[in-house]
């Protein structure tokens, strides 16, 4: 989300200076790549650019090349083989296949309309774009992109009632199993490949807790780009360290954040009474990970008061609490406590066990 966010801010800042644009954006991806589907970078016509689809080393071919289509006006794929000796960004630790599509932005083109929609709503958007196809059929454009509106389950300015349907379809298996993924459509003459993105929400963290040691998770949460809520005696900490906190709750009102299962929430109070009964509300909540700042001990102390009040928390519910909370990485400083954090978090949120990634087994990345 935060590179959507920044290619859209590029977009507006630049869309009245008469430049055209592209954006190129990954579709495909085999073996190994640093950028993994539906990353995107817009490119205007001057070379102006913002996003990426690697680690740096195809930039400046796909820039080449988004340079060509705006002048052509005409989208096309580029594919990357960086595992062949004399390809762009061999011996850079790819060593794998990319699929860029490369499509012109022109005024009538709804591309930057739908990743708007993406940034307006907290919640799970769908956009399907064209990045192969066989036919003349002028109702399907390579390059051509359909969101998908999950309310009326319709699918935007899709003129082709065939593939509408097949995408209807698949698109329900995407947001069954969280993860996007390219689909082949076939129907008389026509042969189409189309990718179906899921771009989620961004993270959301819930932060209750008005101490020094705040500040760390939220300069780190802003670099994540995660939407953060605090509750706390606003009145201890720096106006200048909350300016990117998009909500703030007092703790002597009854106002509290929105919690989703998109959300993360950190107990951090140091005061046993607070975190105790934030935890006995927070518990009822969606969020997967509610973590309890502090050792072991406070926590089962929670637990036994938890008890004694007439209420065991849930096996489920145990495995939503995390306290100790972190990673064990020999944390000591605020700054360090948070990336442990951070990290939990991300592999909370991943569904992955934490560790070294050169004791993993397999390839980093899941692959179809």
């Amino acid at each position: 989300m935060k590179e959507i966010k920044s290619i859209l801010k590029l977009y507006n800042s630049l869309k009245n200076s008469g430049e055209k644009c592209a954006i190129a954006q990954v579709v495909r991806v085999e073996e190994s790549s640093y950028r993994r589907e539906g990353a995107r970078m817009l490119v205007f016509e001057s070379g102006v650019f913002e996003g990426g689809i690697s680690g740096g080393c195809l930039e400046g071919d796909a820039l080449r090349r988004s340079q060509i289509a705006i002048l052509k006006q005409q989208p096309s794929i580029v594919t990357y083989d960086t595992s062949k000796e004399n390809e762009i960004g061999v011996g850079l630790g790819c060593n794998g296949i990319i699929d860029v599509l490369i499509s012109p932005i022109s005024e009538n083109s709804s591309t930057l309309k739908m990743l708007q929609k993406c940034v307006s709503d907290r919640g799970f958007h769908i956009i399907a774009t064209v990045t192969a196809l066989n036919c003349d059929d002028e109702s399907i454009i390579l390059g051509s992109s359909f969101y998908y509106d999950k309310d009326s389950k319709s699918l935007e300015d899709c003129g082709h009632e065939g593939l509408r349907d097949f995408l209807k379809d698949k698109i329900e298996d995407v947001l069954e199993n969280q993860k996007s993924k390219s689909y082949h459509f076939e129907e008389d003459k026509v042969k189409a490949k189309v990718f179906i993105e899921l771009i989620p929400p961004q993270f959301h963290l819930a932060v209750y807790g008005d101490n020094y040691d705040v500040y760390p998770i939220l300069e780190l949460a802003k670099l994540m780009d995660w939407e953060v809520s605090l509750t706390g005696n606003i009145q201890k900490l720096k106006k200048e360290k909350l300016q990117s906190v998009k909500n703030i709750f007092p703790k002597n009102l009854d106002s509290r954040p929105v919690i989703d299962d998109r959300t993360a929430v950190i107990l951090m109070a140091h005061d046993y009474k607070t975190d105790y009964n934030n935890l006995q509300k927070l518990i009822k909540s969606p969020a997967p990970y509610i973590a309890s700042l502090g050792p072991r001990k406070r926590f089962e102390k929670m637990v036994a008061a938890y008890k004694s009040d007439g209420r065991e928390f849930s096996k489920q519910e145990m495995q939503r609490i995390f306290a100790p909370c972190g990673l064990e990485i020999g944390a000591n400083t605020p700054e360090e406590i948070a990336v442990s954090l951070f990290s939990e978090i991300l592999s909370v949120f991943s569904d992955k066990k934490g560790g070294m990634l050169r004791e993993k087994k397999g390839p980093i990345h899941v692959r179809d």
